[in-house]
């Protein structure tokens, strides 16, 4: 077999294909800068691209295309949220995540699974009806389920009464998805360079030219850049590079981490998460168990990972499943969560012309890339905030008419 591999890949017959063009040089000006080469950075250059024909762009990163949270993140898909404007906006997500294989002609390994978020306390049963009657008015595909039907959607849980934390019922999305999150971010910036949107990783912003109060351009590693626009859609770096345009952002950035088993033989068909347990799990396509928890309790700009975490987070893992006694973690990591003060995003407009944001994700921008690649792109083109993403908007802090997310927020991606 390796043989044969070998003769396949130095086999002139069988040229490859380069999806990515070799990195260019850097043009002394484009019509749109986006800083961040994630899914929604470069969902962003490609909706402008094929939406509005606008490919003069230059997608700028630190790092390589997707290293950053979207390749840190879980890859879970969901629209069960609380308050009617998140529903919207997620769900609008969730049915571009549906054909994204086919519109981008890659395989982004899209699975639906359905969603359990279980409750352990007569309050977060509450929080479960709450949510269920807010998406079922939305037209949201979510109802509240006793422990009788848990068992029949997902009967490996341990639904005994006889443990710390019993499990009173559950808000079940069967629309819950998940999907191969790098393969997300590798379609769209295909997708891009095709259209003729230029890619630049290990080209790190170091700064951003303002003048008269709008943003002209970037200074990188690479040479200064002038443009008609900028983008910001760096994840856990959003203060940051906010800080480089002069304005602060109502962030608190912390470490997420996360974990993978030993791949085994499919067994957990369904997403189950649990915010009173902090803990979330489901099983890749590779037969792993994705598991992850709660945010580090302080502030920190780091991705390493620690003990701490994983003997918590297996010990409510062993609470729901107690037959992976056993089972080993092969990996274990953490990203850089951006929490706003109501659990929501912070889209559009900043205090600086010309310099547009897509920041504050926190534990759920990955579920977010489609929609919110086509809305800032349609922001871009067209200088108007379009509705799906006007309530997102960083004033809302300043008017103090902010979002209630907490509650559905819970621990999952």
């Amino acid at each position: 077999m390796p043989f044969g591999l070998i003769k396949y890949g130095l086999s002139s017959r069988y040229p490859v294909i380069r999806k990515f063009p070799a990195r260019p040089e850097l043009k002394p000006r484009y019509d749109v800068v986006i800083i961040g080469a994630g899914g929604h950075g470069l969902a962003t250059a490609y909706y402008l691209a094929k939406h509005h024909n606008i490919t003069n762009v230059a997608v700028v990163d630190k790092g390589y295309v997707g290293g950053g949270n979207t390749a840190r993140n879980t890859a879970i898909i969901r629209s069960n949220y609380l308050t009617p404007d998140g529903v919207k906006f997620y769900d609008a997500s969730l049915r571009l995540f549906k054909d994204l294989s086919h519109e981008l002609d890659f395989n982004i390994m899209y699975s639906e699974r359905g969603h359990l978020t279980l409750a352990h306390t007569d309050a977060a049963l509450r929080t479960s009806r709450w949510r269920a009657e807010v998406n079922k008015h939305l037209g949201i595909d979510s109802e509240v389920v006793s422990p009788e039907e848990i068992a029949r959607i997902e009967p490996t849980l341990n639904l005994s009464p006889n443990v710390r934390y019993p499990i009173l019922g559950a808000l079940h999305h069967r629309p819950g998805a998940i999907a191969r999150h790098d393969a997300v971010a590798w379609g769209y910036a295909m997708g891009a360079a095709e259209r003729g949107v230029e890619i630049h990783p290990d080209t790190e912003v170091t700064d951003i030219l303002v003048e008269g109060g709008a943003a002209t351009g970037v200074e990188t590693t690479r040479g200064t850049v002038r443009c008609g626009c900028v983008v910001q859609a760096v994840a856990g770096s959003s203060s940051l590079v906010a800080g480089m345009a002069g304005f602060k952002l109502p962030i608190r950035s912390m470490p997420l981490q996360a974990c993978v088993s030993q791949p085994l033989k499919p067994f957990l068909d369904t997403i189950v998460v649990s915010g009173s347990l902090h803990v979330y799990i489901s099983q890749s396509s590779r037969g792993e168990l994705v598991m992850g928890g709660a945010t580090d309790p302080y502030q920190l700009y780091s991705t390493r990972s620690t003990l701490d975490f994983t003997e918590g987070l297996m010990g409510h893992v062993l609470e729901l499943f107690p037959f992976l006694g056993n089972v080993r973690v092969m990996r274990q990591w953490a990203g850089i969560a951006d929490m706003t003060p109501d659990f929501a995003p912070i889209m559009g407009e900043s205090p600086v012309r010309n310099y547009y944001l897509d920041a504050g994700w926190g534990t759920w921008g990955f579920k977010a890339t489609p929609a919110c690649g086509t809305y800032m792109a349609d922001m871009v083109a067209t200088g108007r905030t379009p509705d799906m993403i006007a309530p997102f908007a960083l004033e809302r802090f300043q008017r103090f008419d902010q979002f209630g997310e907490r509650g559905a927020a819970s621990v999952g991606h």
